[in-house]
């Protein structure tokens, strides 16, 4: 082995061989598990929620594929309309051309080279971070098959009734010129105007005021309302007003659902523009006046001085003629939430237009009953209650959109306008038995991303047809994915798969928190904050030569201040990682949370951690080499202790890989790998390898060698590269046959030696002792210590007597002995080990009156910091002002300089003794 763990080569050599050897693809084993990966836009490129997202997805498949299941992690991208069209229309406006001068097939023509040659980054991306995913099996949302499957639930859909076209509200991007799904748009609040608006009473008596933050679309107004509770306004329910600056007629109605806190109390009624105001004018059967064009310019249904008009150019003018008329009342900065459209950044506005719809009710009542009779099950167990709370409030489904690139809606018109539906024209002719001389035109629509991604657990299988695949592989076992699109995409998965399987397409759902920064701020780059992972994986250079390392902060066009900052606090510079280092660290950030903060100071942790067992292998291999391992030879108290140790380390990483909780299972191996193995058995075995007999030497390097390996197999779901690159090196020694690790069994859970744990428990609490005194009296590692036992049990004896080599040899003990229990111990300093005292000889160690005064300053600078600290908590201008993670760290602060004044004392009393 190499003497430095080198993560970029040996990454580098390992994931082509496992992928061209097929250890990927699911083998012939009867019991399945199966995940599906959320399917990332082609457009897209791996960012840290993808890549915190594949690191639990990939933990579970290596693991069931070592637990013998035929292992199958589907993998694909989905077309992603409006980004992809985003992105190619783009492209041809770079080369002086666009869509519609290229016409329909021959931009959808485009669109495909743009995917065949730059599309399917993130799936490059994957492979770097060591996906085990089924690439032969890759799919695509437009593929021709998984096309065929979103036609034939379409037409079956539309043939049930459970699909048809209607004219309703919806989300509208009037750049784009598209419907968007709520999850398409992103509503922030930002600073606007709340104006109050006279409306003249017919009976020429006064005026109501109404007060909007929309003023442009009070040309739409078919009513204003009231609340029937709000005694202000009683007398005007019924009555008629004359709307400003049209001159038609609107009612005053009374309803339940207008807030008498909002405003004057009096809200205009707008059913074309606003979602709540639509059903509203439902429920009191209220004319609907669309008074916008697709662009979101006034039309023809307003005023002539307004139509034409951009929609904010016409609120300025009706604003300005309000003012005129004397019909404005007041104008107030107001804050509000304004929804943009994620890809146009346009404002979007409701619009009553023609889409397609699913009806959603018949098919959100078996997805209900699904999870509450428990055949899905969400874990953490609280996201049913979210997915119940959308489930039973849910809405019909507007599938259609205004776009080009798409599965296009299979619906043809005839020249009266009937709708004629089918798998192709053929098809829908037959079905309405239309000859071929009926003029048909098909719909321009294409469906909404998320009706295909709805498909996505069985159309990948091979369905409609019933492959072996899809016979094996569905239900699927989980869904690993953000509580963001419970909403979007599980709900509906669950319904179709029901529908169209007659099962559900998983049987658990596991919602993982959303990664943020160091100090919990959502990743934007705008921040500044943005992480790229393989940055993280490969390393960067900040210009000119300085390399970013950072506490969140990796995107190369860093906000001023933060590269200030970065410079600064990393003059150093950073490597690489490797790829190891970062799952792991997704690992142990795999909490129940709803939030998790990511912090550049864990990676490198657990960069270290790999430099620790690539050490403590070559130490293994290297004590090992050109010596017989036999596993016969009696085995010491620290070979049983480690081998039991071991056990538990196993069954708890079982368990809580089960139990999806892969922070806590990697926290296990963490500890047992480092502290246990390396920092104690390691050290334990030194000893005995130098001046034990054949026997105890041949039974230690079978436990260094075998210890060692069965860590590696239960790590490897977690670090595949670094197990791989290991564990091929331990085959020769113990003789263990296999191509690789990852089709190696994991480790199965074995007894335990409660004994050997207690006694080497005992020697390890003693060492501790021994060493803590050390630690604090500023005594070098290497100087022999004189110790003295003192009061302590019978067992405390015979573990003394029975460790005396291990004791003196790791503890750098000169000598030592049992002291009467009446014993004067001035002079010694003393460790507690339940009834035992630990006793140190201060004699020729320190000199003491030296040592108290270098405690005593150090005291009094602690006592210091301590003082400020707590004054500065005690500031209630502080701790209501500063943001809660600057309180956060100052109570860090406080309680580490608590820590350092109690051990400083402590220290202090013992060399006055």
């Amino acid at each position: 082995m190499k003497n430095r763990y080198e993560p970029a080569s040996i990454e580098a050599h390992w994931y082509p061989r496992w992928e061209q050897a097929g250890y990927f693809a699911s083998g012939m084993q009867e019991q399945p598990y199966t995940i599906m990966l959320p399917p990332p836009n082609v457009t897209g490129s791996l960012h840290m929620g993808h890549a915190f997202q594949n690191t639990i997805m990939d933990v579970l498949t290596r693991f069931h594929r070592m637990q013998g299941d035929a292992t199958v992690w589907q993998p694909g991208m989905d077309h992603a309309g409006i980004a992809t069209q985003m992105v190619v229309e783009r492209q041809l406006v770079q080369e002086g051309t666009s869509r519609h001068d290229l016409g329909r097939e021959k931009f959808v023509k485009a669109v495909w080279d743009w995917k065949d040659t730059s599309g399917g980054t993130i799936a490059k991306q994957m492979r770097r971070l060591g996906a085990s995913v089924d690439w032969k099996h890759d799919r695509f949302t437009m593929d021709e098959e998984l096309s065929k499957a979103v036609i034939k639930v379409f037409v079956d859909l539309y043939h049930e009734g459970l699909i048809y076209r209607g004219k309703r509200l919806v989300n509208w991007d009037p750049v784009l010129h598209t419907a968007l799904s709520d999850l398409e748009v992103i509503s922030t609040e930002e600073s606007g105007h709340l104006w109050h608006i006279r409306y003249p009473r017919v009976d020429g008596s006064g005026y109501v005021v109404v007060a909007t933050t929309r003023p442009e679309t009070m040309l739409g107004d078919t009513a204003v309302a009231v609340n029937p509770e709000d005694p202000r306004y009683t007398n005007l329910v019924g009555l008629e007003l004359e709307l400003p600056l049209s001159g038609r007629l609107i009612p005053v109605i009374a309803d339940s659902h207008v807030d008498i806190e909002f405003g004057s109390g009096c809200v205009k009624i707008t059913p074309a523009h606003d979602f709540n105001d639509y059903e509203m004018g439902e429920r009191h059967k209220l004319p609907v006046i669309n008074i916008l064009n697709a662009d979101a310019t006034i039309n023809d249904s307003a005023p002539p001085p307004y139509q034409g008009l951009d929609r904010f150019a016409a609120r300025q003018q009706i604003v300005k003629d309000l003012d005129a008329a004397g019909l404005l009342e007041k104008t107030e900065p107001h804050q509000l939430m304004i929804p943009r459209g994620d890809r146009s950044g346009a404002v979007v506005e409701p619009y009553l237009t023609d889409q397609w719809y699913v009806k959603i009710a018949p098919l959100a009542k078996p997805a209900i009953a699904a999870v509450e009779s428990g055949k899905i099950r969400f874990v953490p167990e609280n996201w049913t209650k979210t997915y119940f709370d959308w489930m039973y409030r849910i809405e019909d489904w507007c599938i259609s959109r205004q776009l080009w690139w798409g599965h296009r809606i299979p619906a043809w018109y005839d020249t009266d306008g009937n709708i004629h539906v089918g798998v192709d024209e053929a098809d829908a002719r037959h079905r309405s038995g239309l000859s071929d001389d009926v003029s048909l035109s098909r719909d321009e629509d294409v469906l909404d991303t998320w009706f295909s991604s709805a498909l996505w657990p069985f159309s990948t299988l091979g369905w409609p047809q019933q492959t072996p695949r899809l016979e094996k592989h569905y239900p699927t076992n989980v869904l690993v994915t953000g509580f963001d699109i419970i909403f979007f995409w599980v709900a509906r998965m669950i319904m179709m798969g029901l529908k169209f399987m007659d099962d559900v397409p998983f049987h658990e759902v596991y919602i993982h928190g959303l990664i943020r920064d160091a100090s919990g701020q959502k990743m934007s780059k705008s921040k500044g904050n943005v992480l790229d992972p393989l940055d993280l994986i490969n390393g960067i250079e900040l210009e000119p030569l300085v390399k970013k390392r950072t506490t969140g902060l990796m995107q190369p066009h860093m906000a001023p201040e933060i590269e200030k900052a970065t410079r600064r606090d990393f003059p150093d510079g950073i490597g690489a990682f490797g790829c190891d280092a970062l799952r792991f660290t997704f690992a142990t950030l795999a909490t129940n949370g709803r939030d998790i903060r990511f912090d550049l100071g864990r990676i490198e942790g657990n960069r270290n951690f790999c430099n620790k067992l690539w050490n403590a292998a070559r130490y293994v291999l290297l004590s090992t080499a050109d010596h017989e391992v036999q596993s016969t030879s009696p085995a010491s108290a620290t070979d049983r202790w480690i081998m039991s140790r071991l056990q538990r380390m196993i069954a708890e990483v079982g368990k809580h890989i089960d139990g999806y909780r892969l922070d806590l299972a990697s926290q296990r191996l963490y500890e047992f790998i480092w502290n246990e193995y390396c920092d104690w058995y390691l050290e334990l075995s030194k000893p005995v390898l130098q001046t034990g007999s054949v026997e105890e030497q041949n039974a230690t390097r079978y436990t260094l060698l075998h210890v060692l390996e069965c860590s590696l197999r239960s790590l490897h779901p977690f670090m595949p590269f670094i197990t791989e690159e290991i564990w091929q090196r331990l085959k020769a020694p113990l003789a263990i046959e296999g191509d690789s690790i990852m089709l190696q069994p994991f480790p199965e859970a074995g007894d335990t030696d409660q004994q050997a744990e207690d006694d080497i428990g005992w020697l390890q609490q003693v060492l501790q002792g021994i060493r803590n005194i050390r630690a604090e009296l500023n005594v070098a590692p290497g100087k022999l210590l004189d110790i003295a036992f003192q009061a302590g049990t019978a067992s405390d004896r015979q573990h003394q007597t029975e460790f005396a080599g291990l004791l003196q040899s790791l503890g750098k003990i000169s000598s030592s002995q049992w002291l009467d229990d009446d014993a004067d111990t001035t002079g010694y300093s003393v460790a507690l080990i339940a009834e035992l005292k630990v006793l140190v000889s201060l004699k020729g160690l320190v000199n003491i009156e030296d040592e108290l005064a270098r405690l005593g300053r150090l005291l009094d600078r602690e006592l210091a910091n301590l003082k400020r600290s707590e004054a500065k908590l005690g500031n209630n201008r502080f701790v209501e002002n500063a943001p809660p993670e600057v309180v956060e760290q100052e109570h860090q602060r406080l309680a580490a300089h608590q820590a350092k004044v109690a051990g400083l004392k402590t220290q202090l009393e013992q060399l006055k003794v």
